[in-house]
Parts: structure tokens; C-alpha cells; sequence
């Protein structure tokens, strides 16, 4: 189950990734287009799509490895069963609300699909499409802050280790 999730994590880094590179690709052609008098009509939305895919396809990958932002000030005053209820109240919460995110970023690809919603711009994209990046990435957030949870509950989450500082704080 361990090597599946880890899987999972990775797999959505690699398409956050590729929305990257698809994003330089965006820019590219924005600035050849200007500098070689043409336009193509969509990249600045296309770029705008990818960028927001990246990020949400990201998100639990950055979990997974410790880089999300915390605020560690009330954490580090406190030792043992207090800590870890902590711990498990913060997390507990961060699983109701990225299993909400997931639910209504599922919905809203639902509903955009039903009505054929299709973006405002020139180019006329059908809204479904670049809404199912965020509706997989808020997905796969929430399986990850399961995991965290479950990991913390059997007592086999990893701490950060004290010799290093940490990047994200």
C-alpha cells in the first residue's frame, strides 16, 4: 500500500511538472509570437491553466515531503500526549477540508461538464478540462492528509529532524 500512495504522490508531481514545462512552452510562444509578428489566439489563457494545474497537482507531493508551510511556534512548546493531540486535532481538520476541496472541485468539473461551460476568452475552451487538474490534485491532497493521519494515529508519521533546519519555515 505504501509503494502505491508514494506512486500516487510522484505520479501527480510528474504532471504537475509537465504543466510546467507545457507552461515555459506557453511563454515561448507568446514571446517568438511578439518578437515574430504573430499571434497565437489562447496561450495567455493556456498558460493560465497550467500554471494552476502545477499547482494543484503539486500539492501532495509538497505534503509528502515536508515543504508545506507550518506554524510550528505552539508545536514546539508542547511534549508528548499534548503534542500529539495536537497533531492529529490539526490534521484531522486538514482532512475535512481538503476532502470538501476535493468534493466541490469534483462537483464543479461535474457541472461544468453538464452545462458545456466554456471559458469566456477567444479561446473558447470547454471549463471541464483545465478544472480536472485542480479536482485530481485537491483529490490526491486528500488521500495524502488520510495518510498523514493514519501514520500519525499508529504512531509512524515522521518528525522533522532537529540537525537540519527546515526549508519551509
Amino acid at each position: 500500500m505504501r509503494r502505491l500512495l508514494d506512486t500516487l504522490y510522484d505520479g501527480s508531481a510528474a504532471l504537475a511538472a509537465l504543466c510546467m514545462v507545457g507552461l515555459l512552452g506557453m511563454v515561448m510562444l507568446s514571446i517568438l509570437g511578439r518578437q515574430l509578428h504573430f499571434h497565437l489566439p489562447g496561450t495567455d489563457a493556456y498558460a493560465g491553466y497550467l500554471m494552476a494545474g502545477a499547482g494543484f497537482l503539486s500539492l501532495a507531493h509538497t505534503l509528502k515531503r515536508g515543504e508545506h508551510i507550518r506554524v510550528t511556534l505552539l508545536l514546539s512548546a508542547l511534549r508528548g500526549g499534548a503534542r500529539r493531540s495536537v497533531e492529529l486535532w490539526a490534521l484531522g481538520l486538514a482532512v475535512m477540508l481538503s476532502c470538501l476541496s476535493a468534493y466541490y472541485s469534483g462537483r464543479l468539473v461535474w457541472q461544468s461538464r453538464q452545462f458545456n461551460d466554456v471559458s469566456t476568452s477567444n479561446d473558447a475552451t470547454p471549463l471541464w478540462l483545465p478544472q480536472l487538474a485542480m479536482a485530481v490534485g485537491t483529490a490526491v491532497l486528500a488521500i495524502a492528509f488520510i495518510d498523514e493521519f493514519v501514520l500519525e494515529l499508529r504512531g509512524r508519521r515522521a518528525a522533522p529532524t532537529s540537525d537540519e533546519p527546515l526549508r519551509n519555515e
